[in-house]
């Protein structure tokens, strides 16, 4: 990870320096000059504010801030120096005589696509809320289920919240779906419970007509915060509990329920986190499905994907479907064309969409909200709905 980060920075300084090139070919006015290198000067200012004593508040404002600015400075520029780069490679051959002004024009006029597509994620992104529709078949599927759907949310992030209006048109837009039940699957806060106080009317009106149930994401439990003491962070535990229960939704501690219709029956498991790495985990499957039946329709709810992997596939029991979130997709990618990619996938082999081995399923959602970057670029917020059908015969 440590290589990958410093990979990243020289290729930003490299981008910076060789886009340059292009500016002075195209004027040789110092203010342009000036007004090039301004956002690198602001980030390097404002990394020197976070390193020497500003406020942990103000520290976590400051780093949303910086990663917004760093994107719009760096990544134009990389999407336009290949041009200038295809330019010296004929150069190459040709005598290095000064640069185009027409290639430096073309340069210029590509790395100004990404440069609004990246403001408007910065500005708009962040409830700019997508539709995922899936249809899923099993052989063993009861019949009263077959056509069931499923809501999926994941990673509201409720402190992150500023735009109420914004934040409606996403519950809004849940409960156009009339899914029979609405599936969380963790991270209603970043780290206090407190944060969901503004916004528990709004997640209360989301409704589902077989229930809403939930579970607990690695930022659910406190663990990135320091606290006064240790029974500050437990009691911080409970208030979050008792916040799902007053929005609605039942917490899946490690446990399983039956969903019952016309007399027939799926089962849905919840687990707390467990992630890989030095994510703590604290879910234990074991204990959640220890009493649910070999023959039984398995859907688990499980926060981070790479529990799949890891736990999930190996288990004697034949979970069919589980639902995690946990990545984001890094609020930054692209998906175009059934084209998909995000520096997550270097992380998180599975890391957006839905994925499938040995006839088990797992959707790893986009999730609803927003950590750290204050928008999303090119992987848009999601809501989920998935439709379980029986396998024609």
């Amino acid at each position: 990870m440590r290589y990958r980060f410093l990979l990243i920075i020289l290729l930003w300084l490299f981008a910076d320096v060789y886009f340059f090139n292009a500016v002075t070919t195209l004027t040789s006015k110092p203010v342009w000059h000036w007004l090039y290198w301004s956002a690198d000067i602001l980030i390097a200012a404002g990394i020197i504010l976070i390193i020497f004593g500003r406020k942990a508040g103000d520290r976590t404002k400051l780093t949303s801030w910086l990663m917004a600015l760093m994107l719009l400075s760096s990544v134009p520029k990389i999407f336009g120096s290949p041009v200038l780069l295809l330019e010296d490679m004929t150069r190459l051959f040709t005598g290095f005589g000064p640069r185009s002004v027409l290639v430096s024009e073309l340069a210029l006029a590509v790395a100004v696509i990404p440069f609004f597509a990246l403001l408007f994620g910065l500005t708009r992104g962040r409830h700019h809320y997508q539709v995922h529709k899936h249809t899923l078949y099993f052989d063993d599927l009861p019949e009263a289920f077959d056509g069931f759907t499923l809501t999926q949310l994941s990673d509201i992030h409720s402190g992150s919240f500023t735009d109420a209006n914004g934040v409606n048109k996403g519950v809004d837009l849940v409960n156009a779906q009339n899914s029979d039940v609405i599936l969380f699957t963790g991270d209603l806060v970043n780290n206090r419970a407190s944060e969901m106080a503004p916004w528990i009317s709004t997640f209360a009106r989301l409704k589902a007509k077989m229930g809403k149930f939930s579970v607990l994401g690695n930022h659910d439990y406190g663990d990135y915060i320091k606290w006064d003491n240790e029974a500050l962070k437990a009691g911080n535990l409970i208030a979050l509990k008792k916040v799902h229960q007053e929005i609605g939704f039942r917490l899946l501690l490690d446990e399983a329920i039956k969903l019952e219709r016309d007399g027939q029956t799926i089962t849905l498991i919840g687990v707390e986190n467990w992630g890989k790495g030095g994510f703590h985990k604290y879910g234990d499957l074991d204990k959640a499905i220890q009493n649910v039946d070999d023959s039984d329709i398995k859907i688990l709810m499980s926060h981070d994907p790479s529990h799949w992997e890891a736990v999930t596939l190996q288990h004697l029991k034949h979970i069919h479907l589980t639902l995690s979130g946990h990545t984001h997709g890094m609020q930054f990618g692209i998906e175009l064309f059934g084209f998909k990619w995000s520096p997550i996938k270097y992380v998180y082999k599975q890391w957006a969409g839905l994925y499938k081995q040995s006839n088990r399923y797992l959707y790893v959602n986009r999730g609803f909200g927003f950590l750290g970057l204050k928008g999303r670029v090119g992987i848009w917020p999601e809501i989920t709905v998935i439709t379980l059908k029986k396998s024609p015969l």
